[in-house]
């Protein structure tokens, strides 16, 4: 049964960042709900990745404030934040290549540990053979919703790129995944692999009631996707809104859209 969008999951307030004398962003605020799919687009240069970097707390704002199910977490390590259920893919590919694809999923759930240490594994403790099987059956389950089940035993570095794109979504939302920034997921995907790529994020948000946030330049697929998108502009929110209020907005046209044609 499909998750309806509820209670916030991430909320940002007044973000600032920067760089000397460059408003990088300046006041930027937004807030995703558990079972939604959000989409953030903007020219180059906008503050999209500065704002995704901020949020995954790669960078610390010079001003504002983010929540992570009602959390203060501004000040939190992005290896705290992802371990809560903040996950991220970036636009360069991120993953373990000397390791199959399956092993890619196994290992972002390792950090719970199966209990009992070094000497639980060594001998092959119940409680360790549970957790173990308990990975495997998530990582294959992920595995399937991704349509990546036959690759799994595949090296990731020997996939391209559409399919390691993928595998990438697939690490991230193997495990307690309670907000998904996926930064220019499409980016080198055919017309078939987006299609596996929508259907992956309407699981993750339909099924398992996750909050995605999505930066991308193809603007068919943001706007087939996403109820809501917001629009970034010089560090600044410039709209936000229904995909067909977006499309129509005369200041979005003017700075990234172009004429309606």
């Amino acid at each position: 049964m499909s998750v309806k969008t509820g209670a916030p999951v991430l909320e940002a307030s007044g973000i600032g960042v920067r760089f000397g004398g460059i408003h990088a962003l300046d006041g930027v605020g937004l807030t995703l709900r558990s079972g939604e799919v959000c989409g953030l687009i903007g020219p180059n240069g906008a503050g999209k990745t500065t704002f995704f970097d901020v949020l995954s707390g790669i960078r610390r704002p010079d001003e504002g404030r983010v929540l992570l199910d009602g959390e203060d977490v501004t000040r939190r390590s992005p290896v705290w934040r992802a371990r809560h259920g903040m996950r991220r893919t970036f636009q360069r590919q991120q993953l373990f290549g000397q390791l199959t694809v399956e092993d890619n999923l196994l290992v972002a759930q390792e950090w719970r540990g199966g209990g009992g240490g070094p000497a639980a594994d060594l001998v092959a403790a119940p409680t360790r053979r549970a957790y173990e099987r308990r990975r495997r059956a998530q990582a294959a389950t992920m595995l399937r919703a991704c349509g990546l089940e036959s690759l799994a035993g595949s090296y990731a570095g020997t996939l391209p790129v559409g399919q390691a794109r993928m595998v990438e979504l697939a690490r991230a939302g193997v495990e307690g995944a309670r907000v998904v920034l996926l930064d220019e997921p499409a980016s080198g995907m055919s017309e078939e692999e987006m299609g596996q790529l929508k259907a992956v994020v309407r699981h993750l948000t339909d099924e398992q009631g996750c909050a995605v946030l999505l930066v991308e330049h193809n603007v068919a697929f943001v706007m087939d996707l996403c109820a809501r998108i917001v629009v970034l502009d010089l560090g600044t929110r410039l709209a936000e809104g229904s995909p067909a209020d977006v499309r129509a907005d005369p200041a979005v046209r003017d700075a990234y859209l172009g004429p309606a044609g």
